[in-house]
Parts: C-alpha cells; structure tokens; sequence
C-alpha cells in the first residue's frame, strides 16, 4: 500500500452545514459544551470503516448544498457513506457507498439525490483542522473545531494511503435508511400536558419543518402545548429530547443541542432511532411510538450488535458487507 506525504484538495464549493466532524467531544457537556459529532453517526462509522481508519477519525460531513473537490496533489483512497447521495468522480457519476481513489488532477462532487440529509466523506489519511478542547468536531453556531468549509480554501490529508483493494461499492444497511416512526420513552416531563395532548403527540403525524439544522428541527403538527405553567428549573437535556415551547411547537434535539433548557420535554426519541430519523428532510413526515425504558435498552443493545457485525464486515473490505444481516 504505497504512502506519500500529503495530498491537497482545493474546495471549489461547499454548502451550508460541510464541516469537519470526528467522533464527537464527549464528556464536557457538564461544563455547557456541546458533544457535537456526526449526525448520522451509522453512516460516519461506515466511511471510516470502508478505507480501514479508526472508529472516530476525522471525516468530511456534507449536507445537501454538497461540496466539490479538486486534488491539486497526491492521491487517497476516499468512501462515501450516508443517503442516497450522487458522487461523481473522474467522469463517472455513482450513488454513495462507495469506495475509490481521487488522484491528481480528478474533481470529486457530492451532491444530493433521491433520499438523505447528510452524508460522509472520509479519506485513508489524516485530515489537518484544528482542534478544540481534544476534538476536530465542528459545532455549527461557532465554527469551533476542525471547521466549516468554504470555497478557495485548500484542504490538506496527511499521510494519504493508496488502497485500490478496497475500491467498489459498500452495501447500504436497512438501519441507515429513513425512519418515519420514532420510538419514544414518554416523559420526563409528560406531567405538564393534558391526557389528550400526549394521545395527539402518540397518534398523528407531524412533519419536519424547513427551521431543520445540527441544533435540532422543529416539528409542524397537532399543537402540544403544555396545559399548566412552565415552572420548571433548567436541567440537562439529550440528543433526541423532544422539547416543547411555549406555543406548543416540538423540537427534537439533535448533534450539537445546547446542554441545558427550561422547556418541557415531553419524550425522549430513542438514541438507536436517532440515525435514521435524520437522513429524513424538510417535510417528510414523522410519527412516535411509545417504549418502556425497558424495551428501549433492548432496541439500543440489538442496533449495537447489528452494527458490530457491519462494521467488522466492511473493514475486512467492502464488498464482504454483501450477505451481512442488516
């Protein structure tokens, strides 16, 4: 597997939300920093999975304004994982989960297509950003971390791998699909609203408003607002809080939520759920399904064993995910 020092990518664009993102800055939330992290964390650990790099390493996040490469230098083997994304490269144009090397004088465009919110881009090679409190993360609000990309600047990997072993599709698993029902844990605070609105929440449809980025998306549907005052202190929330204001508008917490709200939560979505909710867009529908604590944990420890078995699949090479129970 040949090496060479660097390769530079130039960025002739990059939509809103295309950042640098690694595994996520955990273990500071106490202290009001935001974990942020993939969105879709199943199709980030796929990419990295598919050219043999570390759980976690730094990958490339775009959203659906997408993001256009030129390799001025070297080349890297590169995966693209997450939605139903269009990927064209060297002329020829493939959907995501996939598997190739960009070399010098190539372009790589990833655009969006018939499904999806947010795919990855991870390279065999080591992305040079910044680093913040111990993580390349980008939080959205204030480009802290490895950072936003934006068209003129050059992007540099260090230590780019060549691994034509590994080129060819990568199989897209069930569980990174689109998921329209979400299961909830009801609470912790269902006591602020009336039987009738918790039935309203459980068994009608909302949809995903356009007020959608990597803080959470705000849901258009039946009101839910709370039947009593708002006394409540603020306290900790969690990605999947499902935060209700004071005009009885739902919001689902997502990768980089704030650490503290003073608004009711009236569920919380299931983290093994979370994945594939956000691969849903703008006006998409979405409904909720009611869980034990108990059954969620079940649900979380069966999607962690799922994903054990893919991701050991796809290091020991892409195409060997085909058969693979997922």
């Amino acid at each position: 597997m040949p090496r060479m020092s660097e390769a530079v990518l130039a960025i002739d664009f990059a939509g809103p939300h295309v950042a640098v993102q690694d595994g996520g800055r955990h273990g500071l939330m106490r202290y009001g920093v935001p974990a942020s992290g993939p969105m879709d964390r199943t199709s980030f650990a796929a990419a990295n999975a598919a050219v043999g790099n570390p759980a976690g390493q730094p990958a490339i996040e775009v959203s659906m304004g997408g993001l256009v490469l030129d390799c001025l230098s070297g080349e890297v083997t590169f995966a693209v994982a997450g939605g139903g994304f269009i990927v064209e490269h060297a002329g020829d144009k493939r959907g995501a989960w996939m598997v190739a090397t960009l070399k010098a004088g190539e372009r790589l465009a990833i655009r969006p297509g018939h499904w999806g919110s947010w795919t990855y881009l991870a390279f065999a090679g080591h992305i040079e950003a910044k680093s913040w409190l111990g993580s390349m993360s980008t939080h959205s609000l204030s480009g802290l971390g490895g950072g936003r990309l934006a068209a003129g600047q050059t992007l540099t990997l260090a230590d780019p791998e060549v691994r034509d072993d590994r080129n060819g599709p990568i199989t897209c698993p069930v569980i990174a699909r689109p998921r329209s029902e979400l299961r909830v844990v009801v609470g912790p605070q269902d006591r602020f609203f009336s039987k009738e609105t918790l039935s309203n929440f459980l068994s009608s449809p909302f949809r995903l408003s356009d007020a959608y980025d990597r803080m959470g998306v705000r849901l258009q549907g039946p009101s839910l607002a709370p039947s009593v005052a708002l006394d409540m202190p603020s306290e900790a929330i969690v990605r999947g809080s499902v935060q209700v204001a004071g005009d009885g508008v739902a919001t689902i917490l997502l990768a980089d939520h704030q650490t503290t709200g003073g608004y009711p939560k009236v569920a919380t979505v299931v983290d093994s759920d979370l994945d594939a909710f956000v691969q849903l867009r703008p006006r998409d529908h979405v409904g909720f399904l009611a869980v034990t604590p108990q059954q969620a944990v079940e649900h979380i420890r069966l999607r962690a064993a799922t994903m054990s078995r893919y991701l050991a699949a796809v290091r020991d090479g892409p195409c060997n995910t085909i058969g693979v129970s997922i």
